[in-house]
């Protein structure tokens, strides 16, 4: 099979209608000013006689308690029933508001506003989608939307989510298999009741152009129902990297029914297409980055691409039988196609810094990945004498299928190399076949969970929660037509119990003060691969690795709660990590090994006063293996965990309709792998953002963000064999309309 034209067709389409949406920017730009009669409108917030702003509205949301701007009530996963003060464990939001004000579109772009999370390069065939690790443990497979787990290899766009919730610390109890350092859940954006639209604009440099829109409406002819719609359109270069762009479009669209009735059922479709030139970075030397213009990219636009889609389909139907007793019931179907084809630099000789490079090291994937899940929860307030309890039960029933058809180049022979200084993207043509050679999996998960709050009085409170999983994996790789097509098969069955239990102190309303312990599970068929080397970590004798943690903790609601602070000092174990003997080449992989991160952190979110939020949060990790058959790891810090990693997001709203921001992200020091020989070190950075806004009237308004504001230089992501460098300085404008 050659490589078609279908791919730079797509390109060339996706990027044309990225141009037009820069026209529509302007378009809107002069019909703004129509509209505002060439003169600001005054601003919604009072103002005191000198013009100074006084008040700023609070945001108002759907629920039993109002809600500040940056700062929600309660997460929208339904394990976690009590309000986000007296959850007892560590859990950042990123909220819609937020998303919009600092013009993130993608995923990497909000977990900025995350410590504690390190985003990874794509590596050992992993495609370069959103892989990440949280708190120095890897949470590639710890992404959930909705509360169900996601699934491919993509890069996720915010267009169609309504806030990002990252609970810290391992709990399987509630996400099931995996989630060491902690998980990801992505909560979609649903119809709602009243009538309101907003359509977003934007244009920028590094060839940047996005437009979404988000429409909200009431059914007329249907009473207590409304349909939501959802679209985005986005095509971006990378700024201070050759050859690499982005193109994607969108659409989500939801219809519910009941709404503020006790019988609710939603109806919700996913799409995204995405074409995209992939970066693989730059190799690094032995000693350390290589000593070239971050601007260099060594694939070849005759064989690089990266195309994914992705479909989404949900129901939720839920039911309240009355105050005390309700049901909740989520059923999916989602798919993901992964057509992959990318270049991993490598040195012909990484100890000669002016060695050519090489492209034979070649990653590519034509990957389908499919889920099937259904989730039902059943939620019971009940009173024992004095004492309130709220138990939820759930049921879990899921099955996931992966497809990964292996293909070759028959033009390989023909290579060329790249210089290290002056890599050329052309001048050659794949010609890419399928050699018979296709790996799959089918997982089926069957889980039951039981969660209780019990509430002693105004003061204490008591937590627990068990989860009993079966997870199950059949496993078959057939060989390529060349070795005979023989076809192997491995299956592997694990059951894993799972807790977490916690008290809780409220000195006074406002306030809490926590200790929580929880365990977790990381199967060998994790990510739904098995092996029948023994020196794989995914050999199919291999039993789950086991981790625990500890967390003393505190947070408060402080000025009116308006604004939300917390800190916690923690301890994560991992018990039996998967460890062999390195001087022995048959050495099988057994579960005796011991990796800890113990760490602190604190964040705050919500507002300073009526014109002044922010958002911001502080993570110190110390990671370390403490026992393996390695002799030289023992002692050796966990790979990209950086000791200490800070943000901040802060917007005042100034008189006149204008605003300025500020973001900072400060990431220490990272190393490349946990082997003493292969271990290279990033440096530590910092990168400044900023935000200036204008109101321009009631509906209309305008916002310049620049990224990387002193266009500093720094590696933005870690592989064991190369380096992204991060994106230098960019900026865009955007104007949003509301009706």
């Amino acid at each position: 099979m050659k490589l078609n034209e279908t791919h730079q067709s797509t390109t060339n389409t996706l990027r044309g209608r990225g141009y037009e949406t820069l026209a529509m920017t302007g378009t809107l730009m002069a019909l703004s000013q129509l509209t505002a009669g060439a003169a600001p409108a005054e601003q919604s917030t009072d103002s005191d006689a000198d013009g100074t702003a006084d008040t700023l509205p609070e945001l108002i949301v759907q629920g039993d308690k109002e809600e500040t701007l940056y700062k929600p009530e309660k997460l929208k996963t339904g394990k976690y029933s009590v309000p986000l003060l007296d959850v007892p464990q560590t859990v950042n939001v990123v909220t819609e508001d937020v998303i919009r004000e600092q013009g993130a579109s993608s995923l990497r772009d909000v977990l900025k506003n995350v410590p504690g999370i390190s985003i990874q390069a794509g590596e050992g065939g992993v495609p370069p989608g959103d892989n990440l690790s949280i708190r120095g443990f890897n949470a590639r497979t710890d992404l959930f939307v909705d509360g169900v787990r996601d699934f491919g290899g993509y890069s996720r766009d915010p267009f169609n989510i309504e806030q990002v919730e990252v609970t810290k610390g391992p709990s399987s109890t509630n996400a099931g298999r995996g989630s060491t350092g902690g998980s990801i859940n992505l909560s979609s954006k649903t119809p709602h009741l009243g009538n309101e639209s907003s359509i977003l604009l934007g244009g920028g440099t590094a060839s940047y152009g996005r437009a979404t829109i988000d429409v909200n409406q009431e059914i007329s002819a249907i009473e207590n129902a409304a349909f939501r719609m959802n679209a985005m359109l986005h095509t971006q270069d990378t700024a201070g990297r050759d050859q690499v762009t982005q193109d994607r479009w969108g659409i989500a669209p939801s219809i519910a029914f009941g709404l503020g009735t006790d019988t609710r059922l939603t109806l919700s479709y996913f799409h995204l297409e995405q074409d995209n030139v992939p970066d693989y970075g730059i190799p690094w030397l032995d000693d350390g980055p290589s000593p070239v213009d971050d601007e260099n990219w060594y694939g070849l636009l005759g064989r690089d691409f990266e195309e994914t889609q992705t479909d989404i389909f949900t129901a939720i139907f839920e039911h309240d039988f009355n105050e005390d007793l309700s049901i909740r019931n989520l059923s999916r179907y989602g798919r993901n196609h992964l057509d992959l084809s990318v270049t991993a630099p490598r040195f012909n000789d990484p100890a000669v810094a002016g060695s050519e490079i090489r492209r034979t090291d070649w990653k590519n994937r034509d990957q389908t990945d499919t889920i099937l899940s259904n989730q039902t929860d059943l939620t019971y307030k009940f009173r024992t004498g004095t004492v309130e309890h709220e138990l939820i039960g759930s049921m879990e029933l899921s099955r996931e299928e992966s497809e990964n058809k292996i293909r070759e180049d028959l033009n390989a022979a023909s290579l060329p190399d790249a210089d290290l200084y002056d890599p050329s993207p052309y001048g050659y043509s794949a010609d890419l076949a399928y050699t018979g050679e296709v790996r799959e999996a089918t997982a089926d998960t069957v889980a039951f969970s039981l969660f209780d709050t019990v509430k002693l009085n105004e003061q204490w409170i008591l937590s627990g929660g068990l989860r009993w999983e079966s997870f199950n994996v059949d496993y078959k790789e057939r060989a390529s037509d060349a070795d005979g097509g023989g076809t192997t098969s491995l299956s592997r069955s694990d059951e894993m119990l799972s807790y977490r239990a916690a008290v809780n102190y409220k000195p006074r309303e406002n306030g809490s003060i926590y200790l929580g312990y929880g365990t977790s599970f990381n199967p060998s068929a994790e990510g739904l691969t098995l092996s029948d080397s023994e020196t794989s970590s995914a050999n199919v004798n291999t039993d789950p690795e086991e981790n625990r943690t500890i967390e003393l903790g505190t947070k408060w609601d402080l000025l009116d709660d308006r604004l939300l602070v917390n800190a916690a000092i923690f301890r994560t174990d991992k018990i039996n990590a998967r460890t062999s003997d390195p001087t022995d080449a048959a050495e099988i992989i057994v579960l005796d090994g011991e990796q800890r991160v113990q760490g602190f952190e604190a964040g705050f979110t919500g507002l300073l006063t009526d014109q002044w939020r922010v958002l911001g949060g502080y993570t110190y990790l110390d990671g370390e293996i403490t026992s393996s058959q390695d002799a030289s790891e023992v002692g050796v810090g966990l790979s990209n965990t950086p000791t200490h990693s800070f943000n901040l997001w802060t917007v005042y709203d100034l008189p006149k309709g204008f605003q300025v921001g500020l973001g900072a992200n400060y990431v220490g020091a990272r190393t490349s792998s946990t082997n003493v020989a292969r271990m290279r070190t990033a440096d530590s950075y910092v990168t400044l953002d900023a935000l200036v806004g204008y109101q321009m009237n009631e509906n209309v308004s305008l916002r310049l963000n620049v990224y990387n504001l002193a266009d500093q230089d720094y590696i933005d992501r870690v592989g064991g064999g190369h380096y992204i460098p991060g994106a230098g300085r960019s900026a865009t404008l955007t104007a949003e309309i509301t009706f």
